[in-house]
């Protein structure tokens, strides 16, 4: 597999102007605008050569892009804190394509304990030719938009810089109009600190809606977490999910690169035993079953995707040539774990396929 960035370029023509309409949060009716009263009139847009910024507030918004020019070019968007909303997207000569997306605006904009980061939303433009034709941005109705909340530590959040990606940074792009990925995941974080801390599940809780997907992936940091209060700490977040009306899906953690000599990762390092000999993956299977739950089961596709690729392959999916760390990932394999995370979104039918690239 090709690793996929997205690479500023210096040159890009912006065809039309752009254009956003006054915001409406997520799961509530008010529409306002910095600088702006309810009702009053449309926000302003400005874009540089390989950037985008759109005065809006907190909320959810779709994004349609023209995609495309007289010549061959090839196109990718990322946004917010390093999200890539729409991969790397090639169009001939003179054959121009639209593309839309959904993307959720909030503060903090990337990890809930991290920086503010800049208010409004924030697109780059980039890859190997890149070439926007046009862009309008407005506000999503709610009642035909789907959220997926992430809750994870440093292994799913919005990683504020490179070389470090997060799965959940990556997953937008798997993702059409209606519907946007919520990105609450936050580097260091465990089960009993995510319910702890009111930035992290006291704020993810009041904004599920009815119907919206939660995915749950806490274990790289319940290092001495003992089996019970694990158990119930991820009880205890599929009864609040649900308490909203939302639909709690358990993802088992991805796995630390840590082979045997026989070439598998059939040890406690790699599939997350922790010091207390508690099994997380197992542990998080049987509340899912008990609890009537959906599971992802992230560590048995990671698993088989490092050992596929073996001992030196499996290195590009993590970090280990530049700071030879075998538990966060790259873009490259935060990319490829996002699309397995996409592909059980499709096979057990959590998210319809017309909403899924």
């Amino acid at each position: 597999m090709r690793r996929t960035t997205i690479t500023l370029l210096a040159t890009l023509t912006i065809a039309t102007a752009l254009s956003v309409i006054p915001a409406q949060a997520h799961g509530r009716g008010t529409a306002m605008g910095t600088g702006m009263g309810t009702g009053t009139g449309l926000g302003m847009e400005n874009c540089s050569a390989t950037a985008c910024h759109f005065d809006v507030t907190p909320g959810t918004y779709d994004v349609r892009v023209r995609l495309g020019g007289d010549t061959a070019a090839s196109t990718g968007i990322t946004g917010e804190t390093r999200r890539t909303l729409l991969a790397e997207t090639t169009t001939g000569a003179g054959e121009p394509v639209t593309r839309t997306f959904t993307v959720n605006v909030r503060t903090p904009e990337g990890e809930p304990t991290g920086a503010e980061g800049t208010p409004g939303l924030d697109l780059v433009v980039g890859g190997s030719a890149p070439a926007l034709a046009d862009i309008r941005v407005t506000p999503a109705a709610a009642r035909h938009t789907r959220q997926i909340f992430l809750v994870g530590d440093s292994t799913v959040c919005d990683q504020p810089g490179d070389p470090y990606s997060g799965w959940g940074q990556q997953l937008p792009q798997y993702l059409r109009k209606g519907v946007s990925v919520a990105n609450y995941g936050d580097s260091g974080e465990s089960t009993v600190t995510y319910l702890a801390d009111p930035r992290l599940f006291g704020t993810v809780q009041p904004l599920i809606r009815k119907g919206d997907l939660v995915l749950v992936q806490l274990a790289h940091n319940d290092k001495q977490t003992d089996e019970a209060t694990y158990r119930a700490n991820l009880e205890t977040l599929v009864a609040g999910v649900r308490d909203k009306g939302g639909r709690p899906v358990l993802v088992t953690p991805i796995v630390r690169r840590w082979f045997n000599s026989d070439g598998t990762l059939n040890n406690g390092t790699a599939l997350l035993v922790n010091g207390l000999g508690v099994d997380h993956p197992a542990v998080t299977r049987s509340v899912a079953a008990a609890q009537d739950v959906p599971l992802i089961d992230l560590t048995a596709r990671t698993k088989a995707l490092v050992e596929s690729l073996g001992v030196e392959g499996s290195k590009a999916l993590y970090l280990y040539n530049e700071k030879r760390d075998n538990t966060h990932t790259s873009a490259y394999g935060a990319t490829a774990y996002a699309q397995l995370v996409r592909d059980e979104l499709l096979a057990q039918h959590l998210v319809p396929e017309r909403l899924l690239r």
